[in-house]
């Protein structure tokens, strides 16, 4: 659920819609708005609740023309206005009486075990990718949180807006633990597996399509080398390398890349990842890396880089040969202080090197 690409089952959606604003009392929502992106549902959230202007007072590149696109799509719906949030009553009031019960029922043993086997492995990936939606939202209709930039009335418009949302597919954790546990989460959970982010208010509801592409790498982490991680309908996309936010662009860099390139990059975050994808050990030959210390364990190399620590790296030997006979050689990073192999080697164990004494190396 919470990965699900491709379109969204709108009618699956607008009745979950529906039967989660009879649960809480209210009557049902007037109108559904679908948007193609949280981008576009977020500035019409801002739209509606006359929180704009601080948005276009920040200017940043490319505000305008989403406010405008958000305003073309609400008014092709005739919705001028939405009523107040209604999320209390939707969302907050029944989780918390649902989460109340379980936790009243299994006790805290019992609710630890009943979330671990639930909602916890996917707590953690999908809190990821939602921060990280949230920040590429902001960023793109506020600009940057840089010192000095004229962002900060409009970062915190775009961030209320964006609390304001229920999360749809990206609700599955919590859903996982308790919607087949309380009725009052049904409505709910059939949005979740029907649909993106919703903002339930009191006139009408706004809606978001689903990801059309979705990248993630062995770790769960928003992740691509060749172009945007996560998009959307619309064209929103992000772009991450291993979960880190990188410019979209990136990975054409990537494809070039020189260890000239690495040095050179004013950025220590990126750089990290350019020499990641660039290789260790490659960017050492080119580089001009010298070695520190050798021992039974490897060799110890390091290379001074301007702007940034050390890379300070271990090249080991696997003692089991490949199927060709072959010994596979790896590079471990470790702190810039390491001065011998041994205890770069115990480093990656979590142990000193007084107490790194394997008995057998595989």
């Amino acid at each position: 659920m919470a990965w699900r690409t491709g379109a969204a089952d709108r009618a699956a959606a607008e009745a979950g819609m529906r039967e989660a604003y009879r649960t809480a009392g209210l009557a049902e929502p007037g109108a559904v708005v679908w948007f193609d992106s949280p981008l576009t549902a977020t500035a019409a959230v801002l739209l509606l609740s006359g929180a704009a202007d601080p948005v276009r007072a920040a200017g940043a590149p490319g505000a305008e023309a989403v406010l405008a696109e958000a305003a073309a799509v609400l008014a092709a719906h005739g919705v001028s206005g939405a009523g107040p949030s209604v999320r209390e009553a939707v969302r907050t009031a029944p989780w918390e009486a649902a989460r109340r019960a379980a936790q009243e029922e299994l006790g805290p043993l019992g609710w630890a075990g009943h979330w671990g086997l639930t909602g916890r492995e996917l707590w953690e990936p999908v809190q990821r990718l939602t921060l990280r939606i949230r920040d590429a939202v902001t960023d793109r209709l506020a600009g940057p949180d840089e010192p000095g930039a004229p962002s900060g009335a409009a970062r915190t418009a775009v961030r209320l807006a964006l609390l304001d949302a229920l999360l749809g597919q990206h609700d599955a954790p919590w859903l996982a633990a308790l919607a087949d546990r309380s009725a009052a989460l049904a409505g709910q959970a059939g949005v979740a597996g029907a649909a993106g982010w919703w903002w339930p208010r009191g006139d009408c509801v706004l809606a978001c399509e689903r990801p059309v592409a979705l990248h993630r790498d062995e770790a769960g982490r928003p992740h691509r080398a060749d172009g945007p991680c996560v998009e959307f309908p619309d064209g929103f996309a992000l772009h991450a390398w291993r979960g880190m936010p990188v410019p979209a662009g990136f990975s054409e860099r990537l494809a070039a890349l020189t260890a000239g390139d690495v040095r050179d990059e004013p950025n220590a975050e990126l750089r990290r990842v350019m020499l990641e994808h660039y290789g260790y050990d490659r960017y050492l030959a080119e580089t001009g890396a010298r070695p520190l210390h050798r021992d039974e364990t490897g060799v110890l190399w390091r290379v001074e880089m301007e702007r940034d620590e050390p890379v300070v790296m271990v090249e080991v030997v696997n003692s089991t040969p490949e199927p060709d006979g072959t010994h596979r050689v790896y590079w471990l990073r470790v702190p810039p202080h390491t001065r011998t192999a041994k205890a770069g080697v115990a480093w990656t164990f979590g142990v000193t090197e007084e107490d790194y004494a394997p008995q057998r190396q595989t």
